[in-house]
């Protein structure tokens, strides 16, 4: 018996990372899985984990896409229950410096498309009496941090329209809760962010990265009956990194 038996969840930027372990936990926990991703490798995936799992292209930033993946949801499997928008893109400039070709970018993936994931997949619950969205932010949600004003925006802004979601459609039975991850050594982060910050493991307070599995374990959580009275909530999954003054 695992805690989210006959449940069916919708995973977006499912090809890899925090994204594609939660497809990976999902599936060992009993659910039904549409892995949604824009680069092709969601079907790798899908063949990869097993387990009932539907591969579905998806980009984020276009409604129709996000509209037609709760639909593919529904066609394949009768329901939507938990929707995990996970999809993001980070970047970095000094603010006078800044691009607004990347300003739009890292807007609409991570904002864009955490709304859009939300306005259709609250559609689907309703009409089946309700369900669970988890939404990923970050640490850079909580706080400030030089060279990453955008992308600390988007993610400030994922929590408020979190906890706005939360409100208006908890009588509908759906509850809405935030992730925000510190660093995660996921196949793109651990290159890149090791590579130009060799002390970001030291950040976390158990002075290490985090695995993207561990992170996911919190998402299967929050989708699962034992959550049930967990809405609005704000949930830090870095390893004590914001706990820190410094």
């Amino acid at each position: 018996m695992g805690e989210l038996d006959n449940k069916v969840a919708v995973i977006t930027g499912a090809g890899s990372g925090m994204a594609k372990a939660s497809v990976k936990v999902f599936t060992r926990e009993g659910a039904k899985v549409v892995a949604a991703d824009i680069s092709g490798a969601e079907q790798d995936v899908a063949t990869e984990v097993g387990g009932v799992v539907l591969p579905v292209h998806c980009d984020v930033t276009k409604e129709a896409d996000v509209k037609a993946l709760m639909e593919a949801a529904i066609e394949e499997f009768g329901r939507v229950d938990a929707v995990l928008n996970v999809a993001g893109v980070a970047d970095g400039a000094q603010l006078v410096d800044l691009d607004m070709e990347m300003y739009d970018r890292l807007m609409d993936v991570n904002l864009r498309g955490v709304f859009l994931g939300m306005k259709h997949g609250i559609r689907a619950m309703l009409p089946t009496g309700g369900g669970s969205i988890v939404n990923w932010s970050s640490v850079g949600g909580l706080n400030g941090n030089a060279f990453t004003a955008v992308y600390n925006a988007s993610k400030h802004a994922v929590i408020g329209a979190s906890k706005s979601a939360a409100i208006e459609y908890g009588p509908g039975g759906i509850r809405v809760n935030v992730i925000c991850p510190g660093y995660v050594r996921t196949e793109i982060m651990s290159k890149d962010a090791e590579a130009h910050m060799p002390d970001i493991v030291l950040k976390a307070a158990l002075q290490r990265g985090g695995l993207p599995h561990e992170v996911a374990e919190v998402g299967s959580f929050l989708a699962s009956d034992r959550a049930s009275f967990v809405s609005g909530a704000v949930i830090a999954v870095d390893g004590g990194w914001s706990a820190k003054l410094a």
